[in-house]
Formats: structure tokens, sequence, C-alpha cells
């Protein structure tokens, strides 16, 4: 009773509802991938969670709408693949580059006509509800439509957090809080661990466009002049329509001065690729920006009584900007981490490092080296010499699919012996 006591909220008595009576072992701030998949497998385990989340659900969510292997792992898991895919999706069996001098490459993630598809494509706005609903059906408690504004300490621990839902102050504490606040994570800034270095965030444009020809079940990522250093991208959904965008360092944006609207507007209406997929395309969305904060920038997500998840960790891919899949999978790992300093009653920093040292241990290589990748595809020579061999050679499209699908294979991209490979293919 002393500690609920402790570190009161500065907003007046008169104002302020009373703090609820039930407590929580966990309170999860956030309820998209990231959150929903810790709260399941923290709910799963048998520990009362309380979810929060901003939004009311479903809701649009700006996002490329690319959903990796990784993320169909844990969605398997947590029993909700079959339910992804019965809703509108499109399967993404590979990739289409296409390099600064126009030449255009296919590489498939498929390797037999019986094999699945690795992935697929899905409006947030659909994919997120799906795993949020589920958060939800397991969750003790859920509100929708909650702001947090802050997070309550008892000395230099997280115990709780405090926001409004429709016009009402309120605090909840629980054991540990969980940040999966996205980006612009309220509990990210309130601890001090955001990140805002330019040269580790993308700056990323899109919007949804029907009547989109040439379309197929292949994510696209086209290295135009237009768009360096950074990709233009057309992922395809049912009906002939696509997610249409653009994305650069912040940094280099900054640096060359880039409008990514304009330049989305050039390369959709004047490059010789795009110019005729696109003649009856028309806009069905307005086009909408959002920051990345990508995971070659190592954060600290961890303290005294908190974990960060997902993109409030920092934790999106560096080359291809996916950040489902790392929500996902940092949602499942924080929900193991929590599960046992709860069993173990030691909600301590120390404890909670062990949820730094299992995101090494299943992301930091790769990201890593996908980070390695991004500056390399800065490379006009290397992008034009690598897509132009793999447009007149199979085998040369087998080594970069085989360097794509396998994360230990992605180091062959820094291997001279790999492009030796290429030039004599």
């Amino acid at each position: 009773m002393a500690e609920q006591d402790t570190q009161q909220t500065s907003v007046p008595q008169e104002k302020r509802a009373s703090a609820p009576q039930e407590r929580y072992d966990v309170i999860v701030v956030g309820g998209g991938p990231s959150g929903s998949s810790c709260a399941s497998f923290l709910a799963k385990a048998g520990r009362s969670v309380l979810l929060l989340d901003r939004a009311k659900f479903p809701r649009e969510k700006t996002c490329g709408d690319g959903i990796s292997g990784k993320s169909v792992s844990v969605l398997a898991e947590l029993g909700l693949l079959d339910a992804v895919r019965k809703g509108e999706h499109k399967d993404m069996t590979g990739l289409i580059f296409s390099s600064p001098n126009a030449k255009v490459v296919p590489i498939s993630s498929v390797r037999s006509p019986d094999e699945p598809p690795p992935g697929f494509v899905c409006r947030r706005e659909v994919f997120d509800n799906v795993v949020f609903q589920n958060a939800k059906k397991l969750a003790k408690r859920t509100i929708e439509g909650f702001v947090v504004s802050d997070v309550i300490r008892d000395g230099n621990r997280i115990i709780g957090v405090r926001g409004t839902s429709e016009g009402k102050e309120l605090e909840f504490r629980a054991k540990a809080v969980v940040g999966a606040d996205g980006a612009g994570s309220v509990v990210a800034r309130k601890v001090g661990l955001v990140n805002e270095d330019d040269a580790h965030q993308c700056a990323a444009l899109r919007a949804y466009f029907e009547n989109v020809e040439g379309c197929t079940d292949k994510i696209e990522l086209h290295f135009v002049k237009e768009a360096l250093p950074g990709y233009f991208w057309v992922f395809p959904l049912p009906d002939k329509q696509a997610n249409v965008g653009i994305g650069m360092i912040v940094r280099d944006m900054k640096k060359k001065k880039v409008n990514l609207k304009q330049v989305m507007d050039e390369v959709i209406t004047k490059n010789p690729l795009f110019k005729e997929r696109f003649k009856n395309a028309k806009p069905i969305s307005s086009a909408k920006s959002w920051l990345l904060p990508l995971g070659s920038k190592k954060l600290k997500a961890y303290g005294n009584g908190f974990v960060l998840v997902g993109d409030a960790a920092s934790l999106i891919d560096p080359f291809s900007g996916e950040g489902v899949g790392n929500g996902l999978m940092s949602g499942k790992i924080a929900a193991d981490v929590l599960d046992t300093a709860l069993s173990e009653d030691d909600l301590s920093e120390k404890s909670l490092s062990r949820y730094q040292k299992k995101l090494r241990e299943n992301m930091e290589a790769e990201i890593d080296t996908n980070y390695r990748i991004q500056r390399l595809a800065n490379n006009e020579f290397l992008l034009n010499l690598i897509i132009d061999k793999a447009s007149r050679s199979k085998d040369v499209q087998e080594l970069i699919s085989d360097a794509l699908i396998d994360p230990e294979a992605h180091k062959n991209f820094f291997d001279p012996m790999f492009y030796i490979r290429v030039i004599l293919a």
C-alpha cells in the first residue's frame, strides 16, 4: 500500500479520478503489433495485463503494409495466421528490384510451387485489428481511446502510467510497464530513450492507388535515380490497388533538401518504368508521411520496471524499413522475460537487462548486416552492376535470393568473392 501512495500525480486532486483498486502484473501501452504480441503472450502465460491504446480499432496506420516471414512465424505461434489470411491481402512470393539505369529483375523467395508464400501485403488497418482483437480477448482489461501523458515513478522505478480517457484523468499501476506506443512513444520519451539521430531515421511517404498496371505477387523496390539515396516502392494489393511510396534517410533528405512528395510525383509521371503503369492510376488516399526509427541506432530498451518494444525501441529494419516482424518478435521476447521476472518477483533494471540480451541474440546480426546493405545500396555503381547481371543471369538471381532469404547469407554482400561470382556469371 505504501508503494501505491508514492509519487502522486501533479494533477489537482479535484480533477483527478480516483485510482482504480485493481492492479495488474503488466501495463502495455500501445495496441499495435508489438504491444498486442506482448500482451497476448503474457496473458497466455497467466499474467494479468492492462492494454491501453490512444486509438479505437480498427484504425489506419501509415506503413508500407509488407508482412515478412518473421511476422508469419509469430502469427502462427499466436494462432492468428488463418485469421489474417482470411482478410484482404496479397500473397508475397518475392521481390522485384530495379537499378538506377532501369534494369529490372524479379527475385523469387519460393523454391517450389508447393511452398507457401513466405509473406504478404495487408493494410495495417486490417492486419493490426486482427492482432489487437486477439490481445483484447486475452488481456484482463483493454481501454481504447486512452491517451497516456506520463509514467508514474517510485523513486527511479516505473510503477504505472497516467493519462486521459473520455475527458477523465486516470492512473493505473502495475509491476511493470511496456512501452509499445510507436515511433513517437510517450513512454520512451519520459524515460529518455528516444532515437533522434537523423542518420538512423528514415522519412517515408505513402499513398494508396487504384488501377496500377503490372503488379504481380512480388513487392517492388526501385532504386531509381530520382529517389537516391533511397528507394521508391510499389507493394501490390488486391484488385489492382497498391501501396506506393518513397523512403530516404532523414540526414540525406535534409542535406539534399528533398521534397518526398515532389520526388514521388516525378517518378510516377515521368520515369519510363512507371509512367505507363500509372497512366490510368488514381490515388484513393492522401499521401501521408512518417518517421521510422531504425535499428541501426542501438538504444537501451529497458530499465527499472519497464521495457520498450517495436518502434518505441527503434527496431525497424534499416534496409527494408519493415518494422512489423521485429515488433511482433520483440513483443514475444519481452513477454518471456517479463514472465520470468514476475515469477522471480524481480522487475529491476538488472533483471530486465535479459530482454536487451535476447534482443541482441535474435536481431542484432541481421540489423547490423542490413544496415551495411543500406549503405551499399547508396552506391549507384554497385546497384547497376548487381541488378544488371541479375537481370541476365538466373545464377545471380539465386545468389541474391539466398542472401535475402537467409539472414546468415546476408554476409555474402560483403564478401569480395560474391561480386567476383556476380561479374563472372
